[in-house]
């Protein structure tokens, strides 16, 4: 049973067509800063597989550490030293779908 308040999220091929979250500014910003987050986790991945030659040291519990510090890093940046991205797509998000704040006023 569903109940009459909540929107019903449905599937299409996997992919929710729930826009609910959206509907506040403070939601999109907050998908903005994490979308920035997972954008420069997957770069310094990048930067790091892309390596000229194995360290005398390296394991894989030194990979592992790096890859958390990494990611540590990353949300780090995206929270205080965003490159632009996570705001584009808040942007973006806005225009398409009115915020909650903007259909009370």
């Amino acid at each position: 049973m569903t109940s009459v308040g909540t929107p019903i999220a449905s599937t299409a091929g996997g992919v929710s067509n729930d826009t609910s979250r959206t509907a506040s500014r403070d939601n999109l910003q907050k998908a903005g800063e994490r979308f920035e987050a997972i954008f420069v986790n997957m770069m310094l991945k990048s930067m790091r597989s892309a390596k000229l030659a194995d360290g005398l040291f390296d394991n894989k519990a030194g990979e592992q550490f790096r890859d958390m510090q990494d990611q540590q890093f990353a949300e780090s940046m995206a929270a205080h030293t965003p490159i632009g991205i996570g705001k584009a797509m808040t942007e973006f998000l806005a225009k398409s779908t009115p915020t909650a704040e903007e259909t009370t006023t």
